[in-house]
């Protein structure tokens, strides 16, 4: 966190009051992605974004999502696998964010989704457009045709879908230079969050989101075989997930993955909206 959060703020002055005691903090990621950076550190804390917020600042936001198809977009887009992973990253999470912000605020009719959900916004993974590196992508494309060609699991891990069960949106962009050191913090911390990984060792089971499932080719392929050995009579897909949490468990709850005799079991993912003014408990 690189200011102090300011709290009790009114729709029309959102976006002014985080600005009078925001002091813009260095560049740690320049070029391109900087806006985004700066935004974040602003307006997220902890995951959750201010959208009141964002909305009433949204100029510098679609300015951004302009420069994603621009020619330096275009230049990262087909640069290093590190530039790759960072481009495409910065631009999923800024294109949920406007499509939230678009919507804002969100109370929809859709039974299987919380009324407040970017669910509730029709199409807004499958069938909604933006324009980024002189392609015309969805959010479900970006995932499918952009990042699953990486092979990077982490990636799908640091994807905020605007939703609390999602990936922890980070109040910083993806740099091409620090990269593997975020995506390892990412990693890391999922297992200190209920939405990702729970470990119940009462009853005997480890309960996972479902992302892990969602792209489970990325994952397998990548972390199957890097699983402790104990678990080689486990599914690919079980010996991926274990391989991503287990080293960052540590006391009784490494302990219970040792033994081996837990159930694996995903869990509904929560797709309420990521709101700082109305944080779910």
């Amino acid at each position: 966190m690189r200011f102090a959060l300011v709290i009790g703020l009114t729709t029309m002055s959102a976006a002014a009051a985080f600005a009078q005691d925001y002091a813009a903090p260095p560049a740690l990621v320049p070029g391109l992605h900087r806006p985004l950076d700066e935004l974040l550190d602003l307006y997220v804390r902890d995951g959750f974004v201010y959208y009141n917020a964002v909305k009433s600042d949204r100029g510098r936001l679609d300015q951004y999502i302009r420069a994603l198809d621009g020619p330096a977009a275009v230049q990262q887009a087909k640069g290093s696998r590190e530039e790759q992973l960072a481009f495409w990253i910065n631009a999923y999470n800024a294109f949920v964010l406007q499509t939230v912000i678009t919507h804002f605020p969100i109370r929809g009719r859709a039974g299987e989704y919380p009324a407040v959900s970017i669910r509730q916004v029709p199409g807004a993974f499958d069938r909604q457009t933006f324009r980024a590196a002189g392609r015309v992508v969805t959010l479900d494309g970006i995932e499918k045709d952009m990042l699953t060609p990486l092979g990077e699991p982490r990636a799908f891990l640091a994807l905020g879908r605007g939703a609390v069960g999602g990936g922890r949106l980070r109040s910083e962009a993806y740099d091409p230079k620090r990269l593997d050191a975020q995506l390892a913090a990412v990693a890391a911390e999922s297992v200190t969050r209920r939405e990702i990984v729970r470990v119940d060792i009462l009853n005997s089971q480890l309960s996972v989101t479902p992302l892990f499932s969602w792209r489970e080719p990325v994952f397998v392929a990548a972390l199957a075989d890097k699983a402790n050995a104990i678990f080689k009579t486990r599914s690919p897909l079980e010996r991926a997930v274990l391989a991503l949490i287990e080293p960052h468990l540590s006391g009784s709850e490494a302990e219970f993955l040792e033994k081996n005799t837990f159930k694996m079991v995903f869990h509904q993912f929560d797709w309420r909206l990521n709101d700082l003014s109305n944080r779910p408990n």
